[in-house]
């Protein structure tokens, strides 16, 4: 797939790359914006994308583009922090999507061959079975890819203990600029040396020049070049000496995609300790923590990682309250000092020794976690720090820039006081964390980039903190490399003769300067080229209130920083389009760079109207999962809306938000003759119905029950003879809200929650009149008509005449979380008392009836948790009511089940919906025994299982409850006879 417009810069280009590569070309302006920008400050609109397929697509794109005089930027991930993944006017080439592969894993030697967009933690997957695993671990995990932790000498928490990406690398297969290939490996010995040098061609013509490089700059390399624990900054120059190695692997390692492109490597593993324990040291303020550091590193931690209070305070400013963080013990710094060993026992002793150590200070304080659930819980608060510290308490914005910098660990805290006060001189904001273990801090600052001073404050700032760490002898990046983010900054950390040789060594690689130009050497200015909209062209109008933003759309679009969270496939809800496409646009972060770009008007002109966001967002499931789920909590649900409300204004809209957005009112009409609509929908007219409707052909209609739940309802009401209904009088009244797919669809569902609920002794009561939470018209952008049916619900509630805090139960999850979360974006202050007072049935049940006997349900089950529900609402509830059943329940990491409302039924969705629900969720329905219950709260998920799970029929919770309440019924009539 190519876009190619004629008028289009580099069209050539794009139309001789896609008639000889197999892997996607794609130099249209969406493919161009996603690609613009990577976790820094930075947008750097490339001329086109290539996702190569193969080694030869690498070997001919470079071929064609050195033809052209184009520029290379090679990619990963997309999580660099400097703006080394991103070049203006390059051609960047996406590793990630096609060349991931982990091609060997021998035992023997302890070591691994992988291609340059393998993810680390598949790495970490297939050396585990050896008890095997790579070393550097770096936050980002789950979606960095090792070409990336090559490219900048990636570290991460465990580098104490198993040193930093260079450390780790044995050969690096490597493609020059000019299309030689060569690969490089470690220590030389000098008749190795010698035989480099005499190998004929440019393999060994090279080799000369790096030689003669070396042995004419011995001194200076040795003077210039601050020896440390974690020096990322500069080229690694000092790894040529002799006494070295001359290591050409560790010189290559660090060099951001500038001298070579990776085609592969073999790098080093090491044996994963099976038992771990971690103690947690709090001290009074990260300056102390610094200051203890150096003394308990001779106890072998695997890891010492600084933490402090103001981190915690973002953390809590942004959710709810992980129940880990019971296990901090006082203090407003915190060091996590892991252990491990052969056994829970060694592990376990090794901590003891390390938390005797930290009692020796007086001022501090230990707690010792062995268990691994709780370790894995405190460690996630830690992983989530790059994202986390982007929003700092009390709602200020935060930025990398001065993200990794780095001093000798015995200077640390001298550093970080001084640190400190350098944000108070200039009025600044930031959160100190990190590896001190090492001597690096991580530190994301409110520079006010979105203003148009911010710029010249940016850089005073960052000027004046690179002479700080180099005055305690340290390097400006101690991680994350340079990039346009700190190359400025170089001349204040080496001298002028270094500056020197890191522009002859570049141009001994790469003397063109295709590859990545301005990353390193003859850099870009450090303020130029920043992201942020400070002006856009024109103000865009908006329809909600972004009350966590401001108001302000492009806030909260710019809450994405690109850590990339979104990209990882292997678990949780976000992002179920991604999982399905691997396509980065179908990403949260590619949808809101895409968004942003808009806003700002430049490569996506057309404001609302433009068809480049529309494409991007018409795979979004609007699950909510980004929600809950982004540590910065980008909110593309919302943002969806929103740009579908703008961009159909006035303007035709597509069939299925006719058909689907305004479901509620069609099936309404068909209650009136479901036996009729049923032999309609089943007959030739049925497929003419789904085409106009915009639905694909593949789907099933439902089939429509005889009677509604709320007639159902009337009649169990009239038949009882209690006059106040089949309650005791005196019974509480709840309001069960009859959403409309129980009700017209699914009616057996709010039947068993009343049969349920009145089992429980409360008085069960429907509002006066149709309700509805308007999600079909919310999601799809009709948000006028959604208002009018929500107000037109609260009228019917208020006509009830019962109390204004009678709680309010929802049964279906997408519905209960417009209720909690929409209902009040669309109504304000009017909408909040109907908000606090809902609950979903578990919740109900857990809160109204905690000591209420319950039956115990027999059978296995498994989970599929619906995605607002868990964006949303929270299944902490569920857990509670399903270990008073007794229930031996297991709850799917499934993520979204790919039905998603109309999404699944929409034309165009089928496939990508279906493979969504292949992932994980329909597999796992299939291999559960036959007597197994499934549970789904969710008339979406219980749907696609339905059609898509061999006809498995799944059930609501209160349907299993009621299910066996009957049961006891029946078994205890047959006992009475």
């Amino acid at each position: 797939m190519v876009s190619r417009p004629s008028a289009a810069p580099g069209a050539e280009l794009a139309r001789e790359l896609a008639a000889v590569l197999r892997g996607e070309v794609r130099f249209g302006a969406a493919e161009r914006t996603v690609y613009s920008q990577d976790a820094s400050n930075y947008r750097q609109l490339p001329l086109g994308v290539v996702k190569p397929a193969d080694l030869d697509d690498v070997r001919t794109a470079l071929a064609l583009c050195r033809q052209y005089g184009v520029p290379v930027v090679p990619r990963g991930a997309g999580t660099s922090v400097g703006g080394q993944a991103i070049g203006p006017g390059a051609v960047v080439l996406d590793f990630r999507r096609h060349l991931g592969a982990v091609l060997e894993v021998d035992p023997q030697t302890r070591t691994a061959r992988v291609q340059p967009g393998t993810v680390l933690d598949d790495l970490q997957r297939a050396a585990r079975p050896y008890g095997l695993r790579f070393g550097p671990d770096p936050s980002t995990h789950s979606r960095c890819t090792l070409g990336g932790m090559i490219g900048n000498d990636s570290c991460g928490s465990h580098s104490l203990a198993w040193g930093r990406t260079s450390d780790n690398v044995e050969r690096l297969e490597l493609l020059l600029a000019d299309g030689t290939e060569l690969t490089v490996g470690g220590r030389l010995t000098a008749a190795e040396r010698a035989a480099l040098r005499s190998t004929p061609g440019p393999v060994g013509q090279l080799h000369t020049r790096l030689q003669d490089f070396t042995d004419r700059n011995l001194a200076v390399i040795r003077q210039g070049m601050p020896q440390l624990p974690r020096r990322t900054s500069g080229y690694p120059l000092d790894a040529l000496l002799p006494e070295h190695g001359h290591h050409l692997a560790r010189t290559l390692t660090g060099t951001e995609g500038t001298c070579a492109l990776l085609l592969g490597a073999t790098v080093r593993l090491v044996e994963d300790p099976p038992a771990r324990a971690l103690v947690v040291a709090g001290y009074p303020d990260e300056g102390a923590a610094a200051d203890a550091v150096p003394a308990l590193l001779p106890y072998g931690p695997l890891t010492a990682e600084g933490m402090a209070a103001d981190l915690i305070a973002a953390l809590l400013a942004a959710g709810p309250r992980p129940p880990a963080l019971d296990r901090l013990p006082a203090g407003e710094c915190w060091l996590f000092l892991e252990t491990g060993g052969a056994t829970a026992l060694a592990a376990y002793q090794a901590a003891r020794r390390l938390a005797d150590a930290v009692r020796r200070e007086p001022a501090a304080r230990v707690s010792l976690v062995t268990d691994p659930v709780e370790q894995r819980q405190l460690w996630a608060v830690r992983e989530a720090g790059a994202g986390i510290v982007t929003r700092l308490p009390g709602g200020g914005e935060a930025w990398p820039g001065w993200e990794d910098s780095a001093v000798p660990p015995e200077r640390l805290g001298d550093y970080l006081r001084g640190l400190r006060a350098l944000l108070r001189r200039h009025g600044l904001r930031g959160v100190p964390y990190g590896h001190f273990g090492d001597g690096c801090v991580h530190l994301r600052i409110d520079f006010p980039l979105d203003r148009p001073q911010g710029a010249p404050v940016f850089r005073e700032f960052l000027e004046q903190a690179a002479d700080l760490a180099v005055s305690y002898g340290g390097s400006l990046s101690g991680e994350h490399g340079d990039g346009q983010a700190r190359a400025e900054l170089l001349p204040r950390m080496y001298p002028a003769e270094v500056i020197a040789l890191f522009g002859e060594f570049k141009r001994i690689w790469d003397p063109e300067n295709l590859l990545n130009p301005g990353a390193l050497v003859d850099p870009r200015p450090l303020d130029t080229d920043l992201r942020f909209v400070t002006a856009p062209r024109r103000p865009l109008p908006l329809a909600l209130p972004y009350e966590q933003d401001g108001g302000s759309l492009i806030k909260a679009v710019h809450r994405c920083v690109g850590v990339a969270k979104c990209v990882d496939p292997s678990t949780g809800v976000m992002c179920p389009s991604y999982m399905a496409t691997g396509e980065e646009r179908h990403s949260t972060r590619g949808r809101a760079r895409l968004l942003a770009e808009m806003l700002r008007g430049d490569a996506v002109p057309d404001g609302w109207r433009s068809a480049e966001v529309r494409e991007a967002l018409d795979l979004c499931l609007s699950c909510k999962g980004c929600a809950s789920d982004c540590p910065v909590h980008v909110d593309m649900a919302t943002y969806k809306t929103e740009f579908l409300h703008q961009h159909y204004r006035h303007r035709p809209r597509p069939l299925a938000h006719y058909s689907m957005g305004w479901l509620p009112l069609w099936l309404r009409a068909v209650a009136l003759a479901p036996a009729a609509a049923n032999t309609l929908v089943r007959s030739p007219v049925g497929t003419l119905l789904k085409r106009v409707g915009g639905i694909d052909r593949r789907r099933v209609l439902p089939v429509f029950p005889p009677e509604t739940f709320t007639r159902w309802y009337r009649r169990h009401r009239a038949g009882s003879v209690n006059s106040d209904g089949p309650s005791p009088a005196g019974a509480r009244p709840v309001l069960l809200w009859p959403d409309t797919f129980t009700d017209h669809l699914q009616p057996e569902v709010a039947r068993s929650a009343v049969e349920v609920l009145e089992h429980l002794g409360f008085d069960v009561r429907l509002p006066d009149g149709p309700v509805c939470c308007g999600l079909t018209w919310y999601s799809t952008g009709q948000l006028g008509a959604a208002r009018r049916v929500l107000r037109r619900s609260l009228a019917a509630l208020a006509a009830t005449g019962l109390p204004a805090d009678t709680p309010v139960i929802g049964l279906e999850p997408s519905c209960t979380a417009t209720l909690r979360e929409d209902l009040p974006r669309l109504l304000g202050a009017d909408g909040r008392p109907l908000s606090e007072r809902t609950r979903t049935f578990a919740e109900f049940i857990d809160e109204y009836a905690p000591d209420a006997p319950l039956p115990r349900v027999r059978p296995a089950a498994v989970t599929q948790t619906h995605c607002h529900q868990h964006a949303v609402l929270g299944s902490a509830a569920d857990r509670r009511v399903e270990a008073r059943l007794g229930l031996d329940n297991r709850v799917l990491d499934s993520g979204c089940c790919g039905l998603a409302g109309n999404f699944g039924f929409e034309q165009g969705h089928f496939e990508v919906s279906e493979a969504i629900a292949e992932r994980v969720l329909l597999p796992e329905v299939r291999a559960a025994g036959p007597d197994t219950a499934i549970l789904a709260d969710g008339f979406s998920c219980r749907t696609q299982i339905a059609q898509l799970a061999d006809g498995r029929r799944a059930l609501h919770l209160a349907e299993l409850i009621a299910r066996e309440l009957r049961e006891q019924r029946e078994l205890r009539a047959e006992r009475a006879e």
